[in-house]
């Protein structure tokens, strides 16, 4: 078997529970299995949720937990050039509009549309500022209005032809972005976003096998597209499968979910707490 290079990159948006153990077991097993790479990402492009004390406290819960991971650590907040560089190609390929739309004006136009095309999320955006003249829009920049830059999906897709990837658990797919619709890439005061870091991230630091939960199944079409648009080399992918609790709801931070913190406080040992997010020989 040929050596891969997986990784597991949280958010310090609070503290780590079952469901990351067991994303980041999967992917420490996968390169331990292959005699490959196993890294660490820190995804803290969101200042006002990620704190300090939070990555200090997942580091030191995944060390505890039996994982290593090979330094340094990327962390997203020191890398906007990279997320503006591979910005910048997509706009000078004029493959990105400025979105002047808030979140109640969009509402409004899927109300007024009657029946808004559906994603794998909900209502997809209606289009509203993709014809916008070229005249108005750069007359809104210049005037400092808040602004988004979406991908152009349909020209995206126009410009990078047909595309595949392959999921280990499920086979190839045909990359299929449109039912995502026009995504944001970028804020006006925020160079990226997840789809655009995690895209560039990952060919940055050589990641070849991405394993990540299924919930982010869909978003690889849109990864894949973006991949081909950036002239980025194409990993191959593994969704596992997600925890949850005994009402059968995904384990989430939002949701209270039990955290590493609190189960070593309760004595448990790393074994157990293996054990217990699906990994029982992982030590």
């Amino acid at each position: 078997m040929s050596a891969v290079t997986t990784r597991f990159a949280p958010s310090p948006t609070g503290h780590l529970h079952l469901g990351h153990a067991h994303s980041a077991l999967f992917g420490w097993q996968a390169a331990r299995r292959a005699q490959g790479r196993f890294l660490l990402r820190i995804e803290d492009i969101d200042p006002g949720r990620c704190r300090a004390d939070f990555e200090r406290d997942l580091l030191e819960d995944l060390a505890w937990l039996g994982l290593r991971w090979e330094t340094p650590v990327r962390r997203q907040s020191e890398h906007a050039d990279d997320y503006r560089a591979a910005l910048a190609r997509l706009e000078d390929a004029g493959l990105v509009y400025p979105c002047f739309c808030t979140r109640k004006d969009i509402a409004a136009e899927i109300a007024r549309a009657g029946h808004a095309p559906h994603g794998p999320d909900g209502p997809l955006y209606p289009g509203t500022c993709r014809t916008r003249s070229a005249a108005e829009r750069d007359r809104r920049r210049d005037a400092g209005d808040a602004f988004a830059l979406r991908l152009d999906v349909r020209r995206a897709m126009e410009r990078a032809g047909p595309l595949r990837w392959h999921d280990r658990g499920r086979g190839w797919q045909d990359a299929t972005p449109q039912i995502l619709g026009d995504v944001v890439l970028a804020r006006k005061d925020t160079p990226t976003s997840y789809h655009l870091s995690v895209t560039v991230d990952d060919a940055l630091q050589g990641v070849t096998l991405v394993t990540r939960g299924e919930d982010l199944f869909f978003a690889t079409h849109l990864h894949r597209l973006l991949q081909a648009l950036l002239g980025l080399p194409a990993p191959e992918w593994h969704h596992h499968g997600l925890l949850t609790d005994e009402r059968g709801v995904r384990l989430a931070k939002r949701d209270g979910a039990r955290s590493l913190r609190t189960l070593r406080a309760a004595g448990h040992t790393p074994a157990e707490v293996r054990a217990m997010a699906g990994f029982p020989d992982a030590g």
